[in-house]
């Protein structure tokens, strides 16, 4: 039987196990070695390889880790060497995602690679005892070198058959760009792990980062046209008629919408009867964020630096693989107008790479969940109310001097099917939408505590003598369930939806209020990029060319996002080509500052940019 099947179909492999039995033990260990490798980084990774990977998932591993191995033996000749060097060099970036994970909360990204001589620079600062889970990945290490060791040793260097090696080398080479040049990918609908960035497996997800990360160079993209640009769009001096506000608040309020946008919505009472009353010295509207139902950072991101989305490979993170020194950001331009800048986000630092991302930013602070003393939580997070005194307390101890704080709430995260620890049922759906998602009187109810939160907020404020800016808005729309989104737009599916009812799944109440005099606005559409200018603009600051630039694209197309475009003129499409020749023209200036913006930064771009 045994000769049947491998004397006739594998006769290398019979004839090595009869006559040469150390070889055949030998490559038998060289073949296990990706196994044991695998196993090896995910214990790294603090990953179960039998209770946390999908079938796939596994597999898209296994083929990079058999492609290395093969490359090593294609590179050096010898079944032992090359197992013991990719094994080992596999093992010491699986360590280094170690300690990343360790003091970063998320695992290694390519853009992190540059980084080295910083990260080198202050090893000293960090505890690097090893845990148990690098204990345990140096004894499944430890036992696979020693299957190699026991393995008998090639006397010379053995070629591979010429026909075998050319073979595996047109695989490897094939594989390679079918996956990082190709539309396979996206085709299976395999994106970078965003916020549990382990799911994929180290290596998989690595490669997956590596391949999103190419930014593609827009069309008639030049330096000389940059410059052109720059000229076009110079800098502002800031408006002495208008009133600088001494605290700048913007609070990004997690999954805050106002659902009555929906004409099907049918609500025991208004789940934001507040937010709806705001008139005085206030500009209020939709803001269409470049995510619906998560993605928090990419709203964050389009905000504080006015770059889009919409240029940037889909469903990819921009604070993951792309945000980097230099990087445009409002929280830098305030600090070079006087103002103390602080990021305040009360959860876990870990979420979104924001440590690294607000130290390229150029905020003076950060906080997070452990700086908050006085917590009070609504569910298992942190209350908007409790937030808000935080930020009480910081405009208070800053004593009269310019501050920004940028704050990102999380009360009102997703799921909606966990406890109503601390939270009233305030609002109900009718008993028929209610059926389609039980869950969503959760999510009513935490939006009208979000609102009662709000009108403390504002109360506070009012009450301030220094002058005092609010700028206020969800970052998207929440994750409910499709059925009900359905009911309430006014179709049986979302392939019925059109551009403009698809835009309305994306767009959240924003608004921008001051305790001193404005003029009113109502009825305000922008995306997410281009509130930033709007506030620098109405505060009364100086606009760096980037910011004028943003102000006069935003009259002419208010709303640029991955899912469309409304235009001054009302038209609304997600079609580039139905746009005028100059709306596509100024179209494509955007483009190409934001590719300048975000990857090809030089000293001219700075100037224009208002960066160091």
């Amino acid at each position: 039987m045994y000769k049947l099947l491998f004397g006739k179909t594998f006769p290398q492999l019979w004839e090595d196990m009869c006559r040469r039995p150390g070889c055949f033990l030998s490559r038998l260990v060289f073949l296990l070695g990706p196994w044991f490798t695998f196993w090896t980084v995910e214990l790294l990774n603090q990953n179960s390889v039998a209770r946390d990977f999908e079938g796939w998932q596994l597999l898209f591993n296994l083929i990079w880790y058999y492609i290395i191995f093969a490359v090593f033996r294609l590179v050096l000749g010898r079944l032992r060497r090359s197992a013991v060097g990719a094994s080992l060099v596999c093992g010491l970036f699986g360590v280094v995602n170690h300690y990343v994970l360790r003091f970063r909360g998320r695992i290694l990204f390519p853009a992190d690679l540059s980084g080295w001589r910083t990260a080198v620079n202050v090893l000293d600062g960090f505890d690097l005892t090893p845990d148990l889970w690098m204990k345990q990945a140096a004894i499944v290490l430890t036992a696979y070198l020693f299957l190699v060791a026991v393995c008998p040793a090639q006397t010379k260097r053995e070629a591979l058959p010429r026909v075998g090696g050319a073979i595996l080398t047109v695989s490897v080479v094939a594989y390679t760009l079918l996956f990082f040049f190709s539309g396979m990918l996206p085709a299976l609908n395999i994106y970078t792990q965003q916020w549990n960035t382990r799911k994929n497996g180290f290596l998989f997800n690595f490669s997956i980062a590596l391949r999103y990360s190419r930014v593609e160079k827009p069309e008639d993209y030049s330096q000389r046209a940059l410059v052109e640009l720059t000229e076009r769009f110079p800098a502002v001096e800031r408006d002495e008629q208008a009133v600088r506000p001494t605290n700048l608040i913007v609070v990004m309020n997690e999954a805050f919408a106002d659902m009555t946008i929906y004409d099907g919505l049918e609500v025991s009472e208004d789940p934001t009867p507040f937010l709806h009353g705001m008139e005085k010295n206030t500009v209020r509207g939709w803001l269409i964020p470049p995510v619906t139902g998560g993605g928090t950072a990419a709203t964050e991101f389009e905000f504080l630096t006015g770059l889009s989305n919409a240029f940037l490979p889909p469903h990819c993170v921009a604070y993951q693989l792309y945000v980097k020194d230099n990087v445009p950001a409002l929280s830098e331009w305030m600090g070079r107008q006087g103002y103390q800048t602080t990021a305040f986000h009360p959860y876990r630092a870990s979420g979104w790479n924001r440590p690294i991302v607000y130290d390229h930013m150029e905020f003076d602070n950060q906080l997070y969940e452990d700086d908050v003393t006085e917590k009070a939580y609504v569910r298992g997070y942190i209350s908007d109310r409790s937030n808000y005194e935080k930020v009480f307390s910081l405009t208070e101890e800053a004593n009269g001097e310019p501050v920004f704080i940028f704050n990102v709430t999380m009360q009102n995260h997703s799921g909606y099917a966990q406890g109503w620890r601390n939270l009233p049922p305030w609002v109900t759906l009718s008993e028929e939408q209610e059926r389609l998602d039980p869950d969503a009187n959760q999510y009513l109810a935490l939006v009208r505590e979000s609102d009662d939160a709000l009108r403390r907020l504002i109360e506070h404020y009012e009450q301030v003598e220094e002058p005092t800016m609010v700028v206020f808005f969800g970052d998207h729309q929440p994750s409910l369930k499709k059925e009900l989104l359905n009911a309430i737009s006014g179709v049986e599916t979302g392939a019925e939806l059109t551009v403009e009812q698809n835009l309305q799944r994306y767009a959240v109440p924003f608004f921008i209020w001051t305790n001193y005099d404005i003029p009113e606005q109502r009825d305000v559409v922008l995306s997410s990029n281009f509130l930033g200018a709007k506030v620098a603009q109405l505060a009364g600051l100086p606009q760096s060319g980037w910011l004028n630039f943003l102000l006069q694209f935003s009259a002419q197309i208010p709303v640029v996002s991955p899912a469309g475009y409304v235009t001054a003129d009302g038209r609304v499409t997600d079609d580039r080509a139905d746009l005028t020749g100059e709306q596509q023209q100024w179209l494509l200036w955007y483009e190409q500052l934001c590719y300048c913006g975000l990857r090809d930064m030089d000293e001219d771009g700075k100037a224009f940019f208002g960066v160091r």
